[in-house]
């Protein structure tokens, strides 16, 4: 006989399942990983992901069904975004959490950077704290759009494709510390590279903004910067 203490359990552990069910393909961490640096259209998400629309949109309504993104029409696209910075909290977590407990996170991660000066990144203390008192020059290279949905405050933005024609924006007397989308992003592995190759001193951030907003700092936006 099934006891209402049972069924209790039962009931909440199922609703538990949905969040993992929802993580269950590669393809959907991917896109709240994306979704993390802002809103984005089904298209857009697609080719990050590399991915058909087809098969982004129905990745899409599996984490939308589990109440982790959120859609709204925009004209005649359908634009998405993380349902809550607690969903961007808890993507952060999962990361950490798979770093920690799996070897072949941090092996996939040095083979691929192995060669691009990607294994030199500084994600200590000593730096974040140099950073959120403004004693180096905080350099954003996503894609503008990411930039404006939300940015590490004080840092310049200049994509990474922009970056070797916009160099004099940048100071020669400060240290660089650039970030992009996280410690699996490649953009700010380029940036150091042509910085260093042109005399500035320079390093790449782990941290992106979802690691900002986990550990309940602030984040700025371009409207905060329009005032």
């Amino acid at each position: 006989m099934t006891t209402p203490h049972r069924l209790f359990k039962d009931r909440i552990y199922e609703q538990l399942a949905r969040v993992g069910k929802a993580l269950a393909a590669p393809r959907r961490v991917e896109l709240l990983d994306h979704l993390g640096q802002g809103p984005r259209t089904v298209e857009a998400l697609a080719e990050l992901a590399g991915t058909s629309v087809a098969n982004a949109s129905q990745h899409l309504q599996v984490l939308r069904a589990a109440r982790l993104v959120e859609a709204r029409k925009r004209g005649p696209y359908v634009e998405y975004r993380l349902a809550a910075d607690d969903v961007s909290r808890f993507f952060v977590a999962l990361r950490s959490l798979a770093g920690s407990r799996l070897a072949e996170v941090e092996q996939v991660t040095r083979a691929y950077f192995a060669g691009r000066g990607g294994d030199e990144a500084v994600g200590g203390d000593e730096l974040i704290g140099r950073v959120r008192r403004g004693e180096v020059t905080v350099l954003d290279v996503r894609p503008a759009e990411e930039f404006r949905a939300g940015h590490i405050p004080r840092a310049v933005s200049i994509p990474v494709d922009e970056l070797k024609a916009r160099l004099k924006e940048l100071p020669r007397d400060r240290e660089v510390a650039a970030y992009c989308r996280g410690p699996y992003c490649v953009m700010a592995v380029e940036a150091v590279e042509l910085l260093r190759k042109k005399g500035y001193t320079a390093h790449r951030m782990e941290q992106g903004v979802p690691d900002w907003r986990a550990r309940g700092w602030r984040v700025a936006t371009a409207r905060e910067a329009a005032r």
